[in-house]
């Protein structure tokens, strides 16, 4: 049989959708979070009245930029050229169900917004070069947002700054390969007590002085009493940067 150039092109033709379908079948759906929020929830619903519902971030505002694009629900990029990947939470991939939901929900605070960095001092770029960082938008944590919203997963990848369990809550999906480390401090409010040298921050995991301002600005709710550093450091509180405890 002979083979003409028809032949061959036939067979490039073929190939090349043989190709498409082996990549569509195998497209990346990260961990495989997903969620069911339709993406027109928050449409109508003003920025004030969500972020109502969350206390001021005791997280410190490191440096700033506008958002000039959104990427998914964990990802955005500044004016600088910087991409930013929310620490400690993990949204659905392009394609996968809740994907346009949680980006939709990063739009509506950060499209064409200046927003705030709280640069993870543990770990400052992921293995993309990507910049760790909490996400701060009027004042809130717009990662623990997320969280709380449903609208993310917990992905803790120490070494942290930042321990996202503390923003969790009934709402928020925890990975079952992740319950080791929500379980490690667990008994954490087993230390509270009516006094201590130290206040730690349950929604925050941070600790201070019980000087501070920041420690004392701590909702009863969320107060956790230590008598000493060392617990509060083997507990998984991360010292605040105001007092330096």
């Amino acid at each position: 049989m002979t083979i003409t150039k028809k032949h061959v092109f036939s067979l490039l033709i073929i190939l090349i959708i043989a190709l498409g379908t082996i990549s569509i079948a195998s497209a990346y759906t990260g961990t495989g979070f997903t969620h069911d929020i339709p993406f027109s929830k928050y449409r109508d619903v003003s920025n004030s009245k969500i972020l109502n519902k969350y206390d001021d971030t005791e997280c410190h505002v490191e440096k700033t930029g506008v958002c000039t694009n959104v990427v998914d629900g964990d990802t955005i990029y500044l004016d600088s050229g910087e991409k930013v990947r929310f620490v400690g939470v993990n949204t659905p991939e392009r394609g996968v169900e809740g994907y346009i939901a949680s980006k939709n929900f990063v739009q509506k605070f950060c499209l064409n917004k200046k927003v705030g960095l709280d640069v993870d001092d543990s770990k400052h770029n992921d293995k993309y070069g990507r910049t760790l960082a909490v996400v701060i938008v009027d004042g809130k944590n717009l990662n623990e947002m997320l969280l709380k919203e449903g609208l993310a997963e917990v992905m803790y990848i120490p070494p942290s700054e930042f321990y996202p369990y503390h923003w969790a809550n009934d709402s928020t999906h925890i990975p079952t390969s992740q319950h080791t480390y929500a379980n490690t401090h667990s008994d954490s409010s087993s230390s509270s007590s009516d006094s201590g040298s130290y206040i730690g921050n349950s929604n925050s995991g941070k600790f201070h002085k019980s000087t501070c301002k920041w420690g004392q600005k701590t909702a009863d709710h969320n107060r956790v009493y230590f008598k000493s550093r060392d617990l509060a450091v083997s507990q998984g509180y991360i010292p605040c940067k105001v007092c330096n405890p």
